[in-house]
């Protein structure tokens, strides 16, 4: 499914829209700040536009990649999630970051959910997995809320990373 158009989906009260340039100095604020200590960070600029581009990339390539979050009314993008892969993640992995003043208002799960979901019905996939820091309890919550369980056996980027499964709905014959 690689080179595929870059969907646009809604959720109540999110938009996950494309990446576009202007996004990137929100991005690269996050990247080099002590938060992107669980991504492999913090990043310098040069770092965090290759990681940037690398999301974007990651359509074409594979038929996914990151969306921006957005809010309907002001357009203000508070976030990304995505799915990636590639020789870096041993499995399609559901990532999602928030920047700082988002967290705390649901926006990571209603936008994780929409992605796996997108994932499981238009690309076919049947499981997905999180990576997680070990000290990362947010994100650890976000993938329980999803339905997500530990799974101790899965190949990890780091060694310490918990991973969480997230596994497609059981399809019914006929």
């Amino acid at each position: 499914m690689s080179g595929s158009a870059i969907p646009t989906l809604t959720t109540p009260r999110l938009i996950l829209r494309p990446p576009v340039a202007a996004d990137f100095p929100a991005y690269a604020r996050l990247m080099a700040s002590p938060r992107a200590a669980g991504m492999g960070g913090p990043f310098g600029p040069r770092a965090a536009w290759g990681l940037f581009c690398h999301d974007v990339a990651q359509w074409a390539l594979f038929g996914h990649g990151a969306l921006m979050l957005a809010l309907p009314g002001s357009g203000e993008c508070v976030g990304q999630v995505g799915i990636n892969h590639g020789p870096l993640f041993p499995e399609k992995e559901l990532g999602w970051l928030l920047y700082e003043g988002q967290e705390g208002r649901g926006y990571a799960t209603e936008a994780a959910r929409a992605m796996r979901d997108w994932a499981f019905g238009t690309l076919g996939l049947a499981t997905l997995v999180s990576y997680v820091g070990p000290g990362n309890r947010r994100s650890a919550a976000v993938a329980e809320r999803l339905g997500a369980a530990l799974d101790p056996l899965a190949r990890r980027p780091e060694a310490g990373d918990l991973v969480y499964r997230h596994s497609a709905p059981l399809r019914m014959p006929g």
